[in-house]
């Protein structure tokens, strides 16, 4: 197979297993948050066993998702080498500042975090749950806009020539603020905390059918529902903002995710269909007349650029782009049509309670199909319109080479994904503390903790 196709294999690979735990982490942070505020503003003991349970997962989310990252740092200079030669003054900035601002930041505080309930004051823990948190979303910060310099790259110019050609910063905020990258870290941010919500309702969603831990159940239902709900809403939002980028700086991946083969004004928003390449159409197509245009300018009659308008050797791959896409936006009308038939038929049908249950999908499925929608639309460019995909393969690097750690990475990765699912389900099974009175007493140091922050409250 050929050396260029085995390398994007194993890096979709591992960039997509990795991609499952940082939203989580993220998403769980913010419902943690919220919910150890809420115990320190009324001393509801029981949304003190919501923390520390939701904690405890955090902590498994966090520790699968650094030991999965590192390895994509390695593939930079085995298989990609040339692309982080050209790259490096960029990218590496980039990445020292997520070490920097968000890894150190998030886990230098996980620690009093997880160990510290009974061991700093209840100030001091929440402060530390709030920096976690917060370390977590600088950390998608960085990594975005590091993706985004190579969509709508800024702030740099070209150094050298040929081989030795590479890319410098010439203003930092610039590239920092390139024109992609604050919608797109917004779009992903809420992505994630659909990602964390949708991984409490199901767990919660579970409890009830099962009718375990029903308080506890109840309650974290009720705030990641509330947080699923908002965040469906502001990806309505953010989904057309970063689609208008889309349709200004890369017009051909807008083609693509519409399966728009030919310019033209008026142009339909396409709901579903099937592209065929082949005969440049999309089959059995069901569209609104018009919307595109007025969706991506703010005019009916504004012109969307075909695919036609682009040499083919330039086209993005259409039908991978336009049905993860499309996958998306059906993962988006799961999410919203199930939070609102949980507020409007309650939590006791059972066939919802199932459909929430397998609801931690959705946001998965949303998450990874807009990951490959972003990236399979730069095709073929790694970064956009400079460099190709073809040019930024290591030069030594053998099929066979990439392929042994393809295989051996899999069984790694399928190995781990097992682990995290042992783990996950040894949590749910064990379930949280009792949050009754009588059961909190048996906890010495949880008391203490109960104390101390009645105390704060009191003073």
């Amino acid at each position: 197979m050929d050396v260029e196709i085995l390398a994007r294999v194993q890096f979709a690979l591992t960039i997509m297993f990795h991609y499952i735990y940082p939203p989580l982490s993220i998403g769980l942070g913010l419902f943690i948050v919220i919910a150890e505020g809420i115990y320190i503003k009324t001393k509801d003991i029981a949304y003190l066993h919501i923390s520390k349970f939701w904690t405890k997962v955090f902590a498994l989310t966090f520790a699968i998702g650094v030991a999965t990252g590192i390895v994509m740092e390695f593939e930079f200079g085995t298989n990609w080498s040339t692309y982080s030669r050209y790259v490096g003054d960029v990218f590496g900035s980039a990445l020292a500042a997520e070490g920097v601002f968000a890894f150190f930041l998030e886990s230098g505080f996980l620690a009093i975090v997880l160990f510290g309930w009974s061991r700093v004051r209840p100030s001091v823990h929440y402060f530390a749950q709030v920096m976690v948190a917060l370390g977590a979303h600088f950390s998608a910060i960085w990594i975005i806009v590091a993706n985004s310099w190579m969509q709508t790259p800024a702030g740099f110019h070209i150094a050298g020539e040929g081989v030795l050609a590479r890319a410098e910063i010439v203003d930092f905020w610039a590239m920092v603020f390139n024109p992609s990258s604050m919608d797109r870290l917004i779009h992903s941010i809420i992505g994630a905390w659909l990602a964390g919500a949708f991984l409490v309702i199901s767990i919660s969603a579970y409890y009830l059918l099962k009718q375990m831990h029903l308080d506890f159940a109840k309650r974290s239902m009720r705030i990641a529902l509330g947080i699923a709900f908002v965040s469906c809403i502001l990806q309505v939002f953010s989904g057309h903002r970063s689609a208008q980028i889309v349709a200004r700086y890369q017009p051909s991946k807008l083609a693509a995710i519409e399966g728009r083969f030919h310019t033209q004004k008026n142009a339909p928003l396409t709901l579903f269909g099937i592209v065929n390449t082949e005969n440049e159409r999309v089959d059995y197509e069901v569209s609104i007349p018009s919307l595109l245009s007025y969706l991506s300018f703010g005019d009916v009659n504004a012109e969307i650029a075909g695919l036609d308008k682009f040499p083919k050797k330039d086209w993005p791959k259409v039908a991978v782009t336009f049905q993860t896409y499309h996958l998306m936006i059906a993962m988006w009308f799961a999410m919203i049509l199930l939070c609102i038939a949980a507020v409007v038929f309650g939590l006791k049908n059972r066939w919802l309670l199932r459909a929430l249950v397998a609801s931690v999908l959705c946001p998965q499925i949303a998450n990874q199909a807009g990951w490959v929608t972003a990236e399979m639309g730069r095709y073929p460019w790694i970064v956009w319109e400079l460099l190709r995909i073809s040019d930024g393969l290591s030069k030594v690097v053998t099929a066979n080479q990439v392929l042994g750690s393809l295989i051996m990475f899999t069984i790694l990765y399928f190995m781990l994904f097992l682990l995290f699912l042992y783990l996950l389900n040894d949590k749910i099974q064990h379930g949280p503390e009792s949050s009754s009175a009588a059961g909190f007493k048996t906890h010495p140091h949880q008391l203490k903790y109960v104390q101390e922050i009645t105390h704060d409250t009191t003073q």
